[in-house]
């Protein structure tokens, strides 16, 4: 193997034992226990190493960031390969909720204001492409037009979120919540239904 092939596996096996380390601190501990001295000590090389991967500690947030929507990106495309596209619509529903209640700390960074607003929606772009395929498939499956797409997709991101931290209090839990977004996917469906659809006549529910 040519050495340089060597060094960069080496360099790779490296930066993930690092993400690897971060991410059991962060899921383990909270973010308030993650910084880069940390990492060093439980990956066993020094601080300059870690840095060498990552500037600071908000990189390799970033990371942890993007590393949690690939996780969610996963689940979301199982979701879609549900055949019926009401099913599909509010099993997206049930892997967001289920998701922000099996990771916690992830899912407060992912939706932290630490984390540059853009660079959030950036690492998080190839999920919300899935949740627009999916209400584009919903849409036509149904025979309607959503006046504005962008909005309606932000209502449906923005719903999820919201059901999702109230996972997080004790009077609700995981499981409440996973039905109220259950509940509520269904809700704005069936009025996006009964709206007016492409034909000009009012669709059946």
């Amino acid at each position: 193997m040519p050495t340089s092939t060597r060094r960069a596996r080496e360099r790779a096996n490296t930066r993930e034992r690092i993400i690897e380390a971060a991410l059991h601190v962060l899921e383990t501990e909270g973010i308030a226990a993650l910084t880069i001295r940390r990492i060093a000590t439980d990956v066993e090389y020094s601080a300059p190493v870690v840095y060498q991967h990552f500037a600071n500690k908000d990189a390799l947030v970033l990371e942890l960031v993007a590393h949690g929507h690939r996780l969610m990106l996963s689940e979301f495309r199982q979701a879609a390969q549900e055949p019926d596209t009401d099913r599909r619509m509010t099993r997206i529903a049930l892997q967001y909720v289920r998701f922000a209640g099996e990771h916690p700390h992830l899912f407060q960074v992912m939706n932290d204001p630490m984390v540059d607003a853009d660079e959030r929606r950036r690492v998080a772009e190839p999920v919300i492409d899935v949740l627009k395929e999916l209400l584009t498939s919903w849409s036509a499956a149904h025979d309607v037009v959503l006046a504005d797409f962008d909005q309606a997709c932000e209502i449906l991101w923005g719903t999820l979120y919201g059901i999702a931290s109230l996972s997080h209090l004790g009077s609700v839990g995981n499981d409440r919540a996973r039905h109220l977004a259950e509940q509520a996917l269904r809700t704005i469906l069936l009025g996006w239904r009964t709206e007016t659809p492409a034909n000009g006549r009012p669709a059946s529910s």
